[in-house]
């Protein structure tokens, strides 16, 4: 078994899978990949389950070196990746030989980059998941965040040939301003009607005081018309909160269990995607929805990720013998290539 180890953690990387399902009835955060989506889409890259889980890296990237020959995919926000000094492309399956070092080089888009290797992290479950739950201190390695010296051991994976490669029409487009549609609710009687135009007309800006449990948004006040305390209910990812201050509140995957405050709204989940990968500073606005709408467009992306999981299994070439690994330089340039008998 082979392992990657961890010589720059980055500002804030952890190990992340789609969360605890099924314990929110008992008090445990659901936690899990802030962007699910670019999880997902970088675990198909390298052949792995696509709810496995990933290296979340937030703001800056980690450097990384392997101990392993592997394949690995990089989603996400784009933080200029390096292999060796060298130029790797995104949303790509990449080819890793043992020693060579992962670098991130400064954030373009987004905020949070996904790296899937393939055959999965060798990580312990916690109630059914291996993401970090800081706050709590379970879950990933030891419950915290990665540091300089960690080493995170591989599954073996059978090293097949082939490099996949996610077609545009499926690669989001991250933008500093974001409209997010919503379905109105549950408490959306609780505010006056000029509360509910505030909420569907102002641009908000994500403060500073936002993180993984939730995003604070700044802008103009929404008014209630019965005050802003409820009975505690049940908080979903994406529900939006106003407290008495009149300031929305998007709760994000580390959210709590449950909350007192009147929710005027919750983001669809289609859209939670593009919105978890805003970052303080950049704008946010709310268009209202319906349910048909919003199942219908996760629906339409749901079908398109499982025939491109298709697409690619049909690719699959039966390996016959052991990888070999070279490294190529041609033009200036220094290339992974793998090579493998196959029938």
């Amino acid at each position: 078994m082979g392992y990657l180890k961890i010589k720059n953690p980055g500002l804030l990387t952890t190990i992340q899978d789609l969360g605890r399902i099924g314990y929110q009835q008992y008090g445990i955060p659901v936690a899990g990949a802030m962007d699910r989506y670019a999880l997902e889409l970088s675990n198909i890259l390298v052949g792995n389950n696509r709810y496995e889980a990933c290296l979340e890296m937030t703001f800056m990237g980690a450097e990384i070196e392997f101990n392993i020959n592997t394949k690995i995919a990089i989603t996400g926000a784009n933080m200029k990746p390096t292999v060796n000094g060298e130029n790797i492309e995104m949303y790509k399956t990449i080819y890793i030989n043992k020693g060579d070092i992962l670098k991130f080089n400064g954030l373009i888009k987004g905020c949070r980059s996904y790296l899937a290797v393939s055959g999965g992290f060798d990580i312990c479950k916690v109630m059914g998941s291996k993401s970090t739950y800081l706050r709590a201190k379970i879950g990933g390695l030891e419950g915290r965040k990665l540091k300089s010296g960690d080493k995170l051991k591989v599954n073996k994976s059978d090293y097949t040939l082939g490099v996949r490669k996610i077609p545009k029409d499926l690669i989001p487009e991250y933008k500093n301003e974001i409209t997010v549609r919503v379905l109105m609710g549950p408490e959306e009687d609780r505010f006056t009607k000029k509360g509910i135009n505030t909420f569907l007309e102002e641009v908000y800006t994500i403060t500073n005081q936002s993180d993984r449990m939730g995003y604070r948004l700044d802008g103009e006040k929404i008014k209630h018309n019965n005050g802003a305390d409820i009975i505690s209910g049940g908080i979903s990812f994406g529900a939006i909160q106003v407290p008495g201050h009149g300031e929305p509140i998007i709760m994000m995957a580390d959210r709590q269990t449950t909350g007192g405050y009147t929710k005027i709204a919750n983001v669809i989940s289609y859209d939670l995607p593009y919105l978890a990968q805003l970052k303080p500073g950049d704008k946010v606005k709310f268009e209202k929805t319906d349910i048909s709408n919003a199942q219908n467009l996760i629906k339409k992306r749901e079908s398109k990720i499982l025939k491109l999981i298709d697409d690619f299994k049909k690719e699959k070439v039966e390996p016959k013998g052991e990888m070999k690994n070279f490294k190529i330089k041609f033009k200036g340039k220094t290339f992974n290539v793998g090579v493998q008998e196959i029938r």
